[in-house]
């Protein structure tokens, strides 16, 4: 077999293109892999909800927290829009417009009127609510069994809660008869709240004082007018409305002296007498959850709408003392919490 020498020049030479050719591997295999990153899409979510942009942070601090459980970190591994209408469920529609407009691959709505007006504007980009009432009731899915639609996640009503708060007032108030209710009945959500209020109001002996306000600027005349009229206690339907203006509703409620129950649990918090509800952490926590499911390839139709199982009562003690009340010891016990 003949062999072939090279020479100390020669091998020299051809080591250095050897060498030549790794680094040019290397460097088109990094600048492939680099362009690969740049040009892979980062998952764009809106999220419409009816609260002021001042307190976005502490309000979904739970969600963002749930998203980083499946995998997803605002500003890195996705990008969150957030549309506040500022309780005005009539911006809706616009801000699901803007979603589109954004390119969005998944909308997160807060409250029904978002949901309701994002499922207008869109039958393709996937939509998770946060919390919503009548879903079925209001066509926003076939069943909660089988969405069938573009639209899943997490009821924040089950029913009987509306009811349930008429009677811890009456608890609280023995001798309760007349209670005024705040209902935006422009929210589709509130109807059905009041008609179960009245049916629950006719077995306990009260009588409401239904008021329709759709602007806070109608709060204090509603209230002052129900307070003359006799009313002795206060409840308000789930709407995002009177969640953004509570400190109004709490404050009002204080100068009528006026017991009331809440549905959400900030009103407590604001100087409220009693909160009656759902944890909205835990709808935040399972509504990222669905987000994390869809943005890995599951279909909304495919997952069932989730309701609330569980519950919470939370009693302010030092505006009971304020009211003048003695809250029965059976519901301090049961209370979730009791703030002094």
């Amino acid at each position: 077999m003949q062999m072939t020498w090279l020479s100390s020049a020669a091998r020299a030479e051809m080591l250095s293109k050897l060498g030549l050719c790794v680094t040019l591997t290397v460097t088109l295999l990094t600048a492939s892999l680099a362009e690969a990153q740049q040009t892979a899409k980062i998952p764009r979510l809106c999220l419409l909800t009816p609260h002021p942009v001042a307190e976005l942070h502490d309000r979904y601090d739970a969600f963002l927290r749930g998203l980083r459980d499946v995998g997803y970190v605002d500003g890195q591994s996705i990008t969150i829009d957030y549309l506040s209408s500022d309780g005005r469920i009539e911006r809706f529609p616009t801000l699901a417009g803007e979603c589109l407009r954004l390119q969005a691959d998944i909308i997160v709505t807060q409250t029904t009127p978002a949901a309701l007006a994002a499922k207008h504007a869109t039958r393709t980009i996937p939509i998770v609510m946060i919390g919503t009432g009548d879903a079925v009731g209001m066509g926003l899915v076939d069943s909660l069994a089988r969405p069938g639609g573009n639209v899943t996640g997490q009821s924040h009503m089950a029913p009987g809660l509306s009811a349930k708060r008429l009677e811890l007032l009456k608890e609280v108030v023995p001798r309760l008869t007349r209670v005024v209710v705040l209902a935006n009945l422009a929210d589709p959500v509130a109807t059905p709240q009041v008609q179960e209020l009245e049916q629950a109001a006719r077995s306990l002996g009260v009588q409401l004082l239904i008021r329709d306000v759709q602007t806070p600027d109608a709060l204090p005349d509603a209230v002052s007018t129900a307070a003359t009229e006799g009313a002795e206690g206060l409840l308000t339907t789930v709407s995002s409305m009177f969640n953004v203006h509570r400190a109004s509703v709490v404050d009002l409620a204080a100068r009528h002296r006026l017991p009331a129950v809440y549905p959400w649990r900030v009103f407590v918090d604001a100087g409220g007498l009693m909160f009656y509800g759902v944890n909205p952490s835990s709808l935040q926590l399972g509504a990222a959850k669905f987000v994390g499911k869809i943005l890995k390839g599951a279909k909304p139709a495919d997952l069932p709408v989730e309701q609330p199982t569980t519950f919470e009562c939370v009693i302010n003690l030092k505006t009971a003392q304020a009211l003048g009340l003695t809250i029965p010891p059976h519901l301090l016990v049961l209370a979730d919490e009791v703030l002094q």
